[in-house]
């Protein structure tokens, strides 16, 4: 069309079908059985981290040079997508191994990455993000916790909130204050791990929903930590959280596509099951036009997260930033938005059974609602897209 710039639609190649079977197959045997009594219990999914240890499916995204599968970034978003589907908690064990351990595969050192990329590529280990602070959210450029150089180590101070799998993870990526004068270029990121000296965590916060990955807040007290897990450069931490975020959102989006799409699947279901008026309530015009809503917006989502994955695997590769920001955040809004609007309707699809725990949906609901907060709210998403509009 005329006027209009070049986009080539990133459609899925018989590898990723592949990968999509195997994936869903793994899910429903294994992670899907758990998924309810992991919401109920508030526990950890150590089933569906040692199913997805055993398929090398945990962190697909570590490069081959460090042990890893070097699967690219739709290979990424459809695992994540299909563990999302049957349980968002378990699908947070590749897509924060991604966000966590992203900062070091963009700047990290070749001696840091082969450190901490070859255990969590053999499953070693999970890698957690830890930016933002109990008065830095959405400004994150307001934290506080600092990092002062004292000979060949770097003494930590602070505490960072709302960090997901936190206590259970290993390794964190932590962004601290080098040089308080210049604010996000004062800015510096490090590897600190679990086992460090004046590292602790609070109590498990008590969640609406994504109640079996633990978001805790860590302590940094006096944590003293080798000058060399300094990711890149002093000063340049902030800029490789932003690089990290424009590519993990895209996770974010895939986590609600497939939040979403069990939502949708059971609905379709139970709607030709569940019988009023003589006859099943999918043959009713009403009924049908949620569900045709309902599938508009998750191909919607879709298609712009798989686009976003594109760009982002373009990017990694050397390419030109080709508008990734813009896509990155409006894949992240757009999927977000219409898996909380799909999974509410899901409930209504279900009636009274839907408001109830017997039935997924209302742990699909609950589920959908992080997608809209974390990795920068949908206000801070379109702030975002206003700012680089392609």
């Amino acid at each position: 069309m005329a006027g209009t710039k070049d986009f080539d639609l990133y459609r899925p190649s018989e590898e990723h079908d592949m990968l999509r079977d195997s994936v869903r197959a793994l899910a429903e045997a294994k992670i899907a059985p758990y998924a309810a009594e992991v919401d109920e219990e508030g526990r950890f999914p150590e089933e569906a981290r040692a199913a997805l240890t055993a398929a090398d499916l945990h962190a697909i995204h570590v490069p081959e040079a460090f042990g890893g599968a070097g699967a690219d970034a739709l290979a990424t978003v459809i695992v994540i997508e299909e563990v999302a589907r049957v349980c968002a908690s378990s699908s947070l064990i590749p897509a924060v191994n991604k966000l966590g351990s992203l900062p070091v595969v963009l700047a990290g050192s070749e001696a840091l990455k082969k450190k901490y990329l070859g255990p969590l590529a053999q499953g070693d280990a999970m890698f957690s993000y830890a930016l933002s602070e109990p008065d830095a959210g959405s400004d994150a450029g307001g934290m506080k916790t600092k990092a002062v150089r004292d000979g060949d180590h770097y003494v930590l101070n602070g505490v960072k909130r709302w960090i997901t799998n936190a206590g259970v993870s290993e390794y964190y990526t932590v962004m601290a204050v080098t040089d308080p004068d210049k604010r996000t270029k004062g800015i510096s990121a490090f590897v600190v791990e679990k086992a460090d000296e004046g590292v602790s965590f609070g109590a498990p916060e008590k969640k609406l929903g994504i109640k079996g990955s633990p978001t805790r807040e860590v302590y940094l007290d006096n944590v003293r930590i080798p000058a060399d897990r300094l990711i890149g450069e002093e000063g340049t931490g902030f800029a490789t959280a932003m690089k990290t975020l424009d590519h993990t959102r895209i996770t974010i989006a895939a986590q609600a596509l497939g939040i979403a799409q069990g939502a949708l699947d059971y609905a379709k279901g139970y709607v030709q099951e569940r019988k009023q008026f003589g006859k099943p309530i999918g043959d009713f015009q009403g009924v049908q036009f949620m569900l045709a809503d309902m599938a508009m917006k998750l191909e919607a989502a879709r298609q712009l997260t798989y686009a976003a994955a594109a760009k982002s695997e373009r990017v990694a590769t050397g390419g030109d930033k080709e508008d990734l920001t813009f896509f990155g955040a409006a894949a992240k809004c757009y999927a977000s938005d219409a898996a909380m609007e799909i999974t509410t309707d899901a409930v209504q699809l279900l009636g009274g059974y839907g408001y109830t725990r017997d039935y997924p949906v209302e742990r699909m609901m609950r589920d959908a609602k992080i997608t809209q907060i974390y990795e920068g709210t949908n206000q801070v998403q379109r702030i975002v897209m206003a700012r680089n509009l392609p």
